[in-house]
């Protein structure tokens, strides 16, 4: 054996034992990631906040967010592409254990944990064609034809602009078509937040469109109260997330206080 070693060289031997190293590493790592407690993450179609591409993967800013905190947290991420009311229920009942969405949803107000860490802001826009009146209180609203997403709660919003007989609320399926009902006059405004619309701006035509702030919201991790580890969750996480901004892996947390809100929002979206 000794023999054959000798035969072999010294570089040859050296460049053995590094590859042996090598897969040793690799292989225990697998297995150390393997181990690690699962969390079923929610996600929905928010580009380029979050989103499923073109290969049918979790993508966007908030995703690599989300990998990094629940990598550094200790857990393994299953990402769970849904629709935004699935996402409720999901939350409501468990099947999901966290979705890195949007802050203060009425509806999830019982069910969830927001975690303290608000890394990204996100704006609630009325889009308008050139030549409409810029949105500067709420009461604009008032007898105009509104489109909106489908899915969308807005906050709440939804809810509290149908309950006004002087709003006329259409849905649009998506982004792409109420950008589209918007310039074929369907409507007089287009309730949609900021950066989806901004990412699908791409056609000639788009330049007509123009924006006025309603809103300011804030995305939070939010963890599902059906899990009975939802506060150790949480904890988890914001710990996470603040060891890697000491590492300058993320950026930092932001300082929450109360955002642009437009004059004349029903006062139940106040809170």
């Amino acid at each position: 054996m000794s023999t054959e070693w000798h035969r072999l060289g010294d570089g040859t031997v050296l460049w053995f034992a590094v590859a042996v190293a090598v897969l040793l590493f690799v292989g225990g790592a697998r297995a150390q990631e393997e181990t690690r407690p699962v969390l079923r993450v929610a996600y929905t179609e928010f580009p380029p906040i979050e989103y499923r591409n073109a290969d049918g993967e979790p993508a966007g800013q908030y995703i690599e967010l989300t990998r990094k905190v629940v990598e550094e947290a200790g857990y393994r991420a299953e990402f769970i592409y849904l629709p935004v009311g699935r996402i409720y229920l999901y939350l409501k009942n468990g099947t999901v254990d966290v979705w890195p969405g949007l802050t203060d949803i009425p509806s999830l107000r019982d069910d969830v944990l927001e975690s303290w860490v608000s890394p990204i802001p996100v704006q609630l826009s009325a889009w308008y064609v050139e030549g409409t009146a810029p949105l500067t209180h709420f009461d604009d609203l008032r007898g105009k034809r509104l489109i909106v997403i489908g899915g969308y709660t807005y906050g709440g919003l939804r809810k509290a602009m149908g309950e006004l007989s002087d709003i006329q609320i259409t849905e649009a399926p998506n982004h792409r078509s109420g950008v589209d009902m918007l310039k074929r006059k369907r409507g007089d405004y287009l309730l949609d937040y900021l950066q989806p619309v901004e990412e699908i701006l791409t056609q000639p035509s788009d330049h007509v469109l123009r924006d006025s702030e309603v809103r300011t919201r804030n995305c939070a991790w939010l963890f599902s109260l059906a899990n009975p580890r939802a506060s150790l969750l949480r904890d988890e996480f914001d710990d996470a997330y603040l060891r890697l901004v000491e590492r300058g892996e993320v950026p930092p947390a932001r300082e929450l206080h109360d955002g642009f809100v437009i004059p004349g929002l029903p006062a139940e979206r106040r809170e």
